[in-house]
């Protein structure tokens, strides 16, 4: 497991980087692991240990690690050039494909994260609707910044609240909870004139993983629609994930604006921020709604996305039955040799997501979440990991199989979870 050079590699990190960490979420205690590379389901780290990932890039990574089409192409554009901060034909192209395979896609504009994309989608609803106040829901992340980081998921689920944030900015967002209609309807019917936009993750996987409740994403789009609040589907993560059209295809809702990265880009730097025309054209330079960045577009992301976005196109009929039918094996397969104590954990699952709660009660909120018992999935992360099966430290964050897991990688999971759950619920 965690060896001297890991240790010896934090205790460098520590002096440089606050934290010893990138990113919070990349952090747990003592010090993680560090990794060398990575290839199919598989991650190697600095101590020559190999791991079956299911952290896959946070979802990012949906044909598993160094997918070769993906490298081949980005090595071919590296020949021809890396940034350019001027318009190309594959950016055309990219924003094409975007349109026919996105049901909201009437014009897309290229950004770099998916923090990036929901902040624009925001100030575009501001802007179109003449109306301050945004809803979002409790557990829901949408990026690190202050109109959103109030009661948000992901690292941030561990905080009461980012220190440094402005009050009056997060005064104008709106809390609910989510699968709660009742209490989103009261909500809207009060401050309805106010409210500019609702942003929700429509599966809500930065808490762990909630799933929403039958007809709760129709309820939330006619009343939207009834009281002109824009409604944006923050798809970072389920977008090309749960189906080539996201939520948006997997539900059959359209929203007004979709946002999406991760698995857009499989391991690359880009997101994409779709909507309807009358809302996009306010982009600058057709618009008001100043938005810009020097690496938007850039060649290198950009064929990286159109090689990810093409492949999932030509093989929709083996890669997202393959990998639903892979998740639905572990989660049944867990289920069965852990039968004994079915009280204990309930386990989520939706396409090639899932997430184990130690709670005997449905989680359909993260009120549920916080009634689980983290100090067994602190244990169960541990265990796992000596049984190189590498999940997200958190039970906040989400698990993820790829296209390149195997029924063997499966097979083997399933072992060591039901060992583990078998060992630590007593």
């Amino acid at each position: 497991m965690i060896s001297n050079r890991s240790e010896k590699l934090f205790q460098r990190a520590i002096k440089v980087i606050p934290g010893g960490v990138n990113s919070p979420v990349r952090f747990f205690p003592p010090y993680p692991f560090f990794v060398s590379s990575g290839f199919g389901s598989k991650i190697v780290t600095a101590d020559h240990e190999t791991y079956l990932d299911y952290c896959m890039g946070y979802g990012s990574l949906i044909f598993g690690h160094s997918y070769l089409p993906l490298i081949e192409s980005v090595k071919t554009q590296l020949d021809n050039g890396t940034l350019f901060c001027i318009p190309s034909e594959k950016e055309i192209y990219l924003a094409e494909l975007m349109a026919k395979i996105i049901p909201c896609a009437e014009k897309v504009r290229l950004v770099n994260t998916g923090a990036e994309a929901t902040m624009t989608a925001i100030r575009l609803s501001r802007a179109f609707t003449r109306r301050k106040k945004i809803i979002k829901f409790n557990g829901g992340y949408h990026g690190a910044y202050d109109y959103v980081l109030v009661k948000a998921g992901s690292g941030a689920a561990s905080i009461p609240s980012s220190e440094g944030s402005f009050p009056q900015i997060s005064e104008e967002t709106l809390i609910v909870q989510y699968n709660d209609f009742g209490e989103l309807e009261q909500t809207i019917e009060k401050e309805a004139e106010n409210i500019s936009c609702l942003i929700m993750e429509p599966v809500l996987a930065n808490y762990g993983l909630l799933i929403p409740e039958k007809n709760y994403l129709t309820e939330i789009r006619k009343i939207t629609k009834k009281y002109g609040i824009v409604l944006i589907f923050d798809e970072v993560i389920t977008g090309f994930r749960l189906s080539l059209g996201g939520c948006s295809e997997f539900f059959g809702i359209t929203p007004d604006i979709a946002t999406f990265s991760k698995s857009f880009g499989s391991g690359f730097p880009i997101a994409a921020l779709c909507g309807k025309r009358e809302i996009m054209d306010q982009l600058s330079p057709s618009g008001n709604v100043y938005q810009a960045s020097t690496y938007a577009g850039n060649p290198i992301s950009v064929t990286a996305a159109t090689t990810a976005v093409e492949s999932l196109l030509k093989n929709k009929n083996k890669v997202y039955p393959t990998i639903a039918r892979l998740c639905d094996t572990l989660v049944l397969g867990i289920k069965d040799r852990v039968k004994n104590f079915a009280d204990y954990y309930t386990i989520n699952s939706i396409g090639s997501l899932f997430q184990l709660f130690f709670t005997k009660e449905k989680v359909s909120s993260p009120l549920d979440i916080l009634k689980s018992d983290y100090k067994l999935f602190e244990s169960l992360f541990w265990d796992l990991l000596k049984k190189n099966i590498f999940i997200p430290p958190s039970m906040y964050e989400t698990c993820f199989i790829s296209y390149a897991h195997s029924d063997e990688d499966i097979e083997k999971t399933i072992e060591c979870y039901s060992d583990s759950l078998n060992q630590h619920i007593k």
